[in-house]
């Protein structure tokens, strides 16, 4: 429920500070007064758009805060969404600069205005002053319907939106089908090109060093042996020689132990080069003088050489080539999956289709209880004898389901249903705006409902039947009204009179909350027009109560 409105510098309004209570109030005064201005501030707290020109002439900043009293479920929604505050109290503060730049408070958090509209679509539900002329058309038609039997359409949607994404790929994967085929020929050839050669990482470079040796082998195994030779193969070889410095060296130390040391150096590099001449003759023996073996390596780098220049590569590149290739092709098979992309959009229609089938399967369960009771709320409202029905036909698919709604009435006993887009007047229609308004109200969990001259187009007794039931409504929620009749005014709890001022020059609008003899005069000015008589007091007063 709306507990409290203050409103700064927005549209005609300097500063407004109002206090609102449970049951039926309604809004008065002149045409242009700013009644529809207060509303728009209201719509504009709850994640309405902000224009810059909202903002009073001559000022930075327009500002609205409003306090709501919330129930458990509000309170709930607003603690999971870390905007909770004091127990059962919402708080809520828009600011919009000269520059259009708007900002939005919930319990001193800032938060987006989707946040915003989310609750407020909790807190107050607002029914327009021209609402009535929506009924004409099919699409409102159905969100009435939907709303009056607390339908749900979020799956329906959903499974749509997954419907047309589905079909969207699909439909991308068929119109790419030849250019993706070409791109999966290539990518194919490539791999299949690659595996043949049976590649590996370090390949090409132990590939090279087998042909090397192969390719050298005489001449390893020559040059080993002649080494091994040079070392201790005859008389005249490095160790022999080195065996008769030693024993000049040995006939040294008896003149001088010192140079014993040295006899050690020497004994050690003769142990390694007799070591050295024995490893290289059997190196020598090892070595594999393999004509066949080296034309095969030979036809093997050939390949490769080959391979590269085809992929115009360095052949060390090919692996890494080839891995790329496979993921392309991967990928490019997978995409290209037409089989399986229908399946999945064919999956995602019957998910839909199963979702539209139940909602439509509501519908058509409550579309007659929700016509009687439409119906009866009419006899009430100068139309007795009339009845009101509701015709409900398969429809193209859509996100709303399967269904297309018709509303149709007749006005008046003896007269055949139509539709009410054809048949109704503008009063019939804004009576049978009101009882349909009415009715989806009732079902709204909106604790706050707020109606914008929505009895345009009535008069007399009728009148006052609306301002009943609108009474009979505000004992089950907060109702707001913006009216002109008096008839509607005089069954409210409270009232409010909006009027405008000069204030330093300027024009103000200002509301005043009125009491007795005040809202008597409101009433009979309501009557009266321009002169207020005695006898239109004695029939404000009459309709007050008083």
């Amino acid at each position: 429920m709306l507990a409290s409105l203050s409103i700064q510098n927005f549209v005609l309004i300097d500063r407004l500070d109002l206090e609102f209570a449970a049951g039926f109030s309604v809004l008065t005064g002149e045409t242009g007064a700013g009644k529809s201005i207060l509303l728009d501030a209201i719509g504009l707290v709850l994640g309405d758009r902000a224009d810059a020109a909202m903002v009073r002439a001559g000022c930075d900043k327009a500002e609205i805060s409003a306090e709501f009293s919330v129930s458990a479920s509000v309170e709930g929604w607003l603690a999971e969404a870390e905007m909770g505050g004091d127990p059962g109290v919402c708080l809520v503060r828009r600011s919009l600069d000269a520059n259009g730049r708007s900002r939005v408070w919930i319990n001193g958090r800032a938060v987006t205005l989707a946040e915003l509209k989310a609750l407020g679509e909790q807190l107050i539900d607002i029914h327009g002053q021209h609402a009535h002329y929506a009924l004409q058309k099919p699409a409102q038609q159905l969100a009435l319907l939907d709303a009056a039997l607390g339908l749900d359409r979020a799956a329906v949607q959903a499974a749509w939106r997954d419907w047309r994404a589905a079909e969207k790929c699909l439909a991308a994967a068929q119109a790419e089908a030849d250019s993706r085929d070409s791109q999966i020929e290539q990518w194919r050839w490539i791999v299949e090109d690659l595996l043949s050669l049976q590649l590996a990482a370090d390949a090409w470079e132990a590939l090279q060093a087998d042909h090397s040796r192969l390719s050298h082998a005489a001449e390893l195994q020559s040059s080993a042996g002649a080494v091994a030779q040079g070392l201790d193969g005859f008389e005249g070889a490095l160790l022999p020689q080195l065996a008769a410095l030693r024993a000049r060296l040995v006939e040294m130390t008896a003149y001088d132990a010192a140079l014993e040391e040295w006899l050690t150096v020497l004994d050690g590099a003769g142990d390694a080069l007799r070591e050295t001449a024995r490893e290289l003759n059997r190196y020598a023996e090892r070595v594999d003088i393999d004509p066949q073996e080296l034309a095969r390596l030979e036809a093997r780098i050939a390949d490769l050489n080959a391979a590269a220049r085809r992929h115009k590569l360095r052949v060390e590149d090919l692996p890494a080539h080839l891995q790329n290739a496979q993921t392309q092709l991967q990928a490019a098979e997978g995409a290209g999956d037409l089989s399986r992309l229908q399946v999945e959009a064919e999956a995602a229609e019957s998910r839909w289709r199963g979702e539209a089938e139940r909602l439509s399967s509501a519908r058509r369960a409550g579309a007659a209880d929700f016509a009687a009771t439409v119906t009866t709320a009419m006899q009430t409202l100068a139309m007795a004898g009339g009845s009101f029905a509701v015709e409900i036909s398969e429809a193209a698919a859509s996100a709303q389901g399967l269904d297309s709604v018709q509303f149709m009435l007749a006005p008046h006993s003896g007269q055949d249903l139509q539709s009410l887009a054809h048949t109704a007047s503008g009063g019939e229609l804004s009576r049978v705006g009101l009882a349909l308004q009415t009715v989806v109200s009732g079902q709204s969990g909106a604790p706050t409902l707020i109606f914008d001259e929505v009895d345009a187009g009535i008069g007399g007794g009728v009148a006052e039947i609306v301002g009943r039931m609108l009474a009979g409504l505000g004992r089950q929620r907060q109702v707001l009204c913006v009216t002109h009749l008096p008839q509607v005014a005089a069954c409210a709890a409270r009232h409010w009179q909006v009027s405008k001022v000069l204030r330093d020059g300027h024009a103000v609008s200002q509301v005043v909350a009125l009491e007795d003899a005040a809202r008597l005069e409101e009433i009979a000015r309501m009557l009266g027009g321009v002169e207020i008589t005695a006898a239109t007091r004695q029939h404000a007063q009459e309709m007050l109560g008083y």
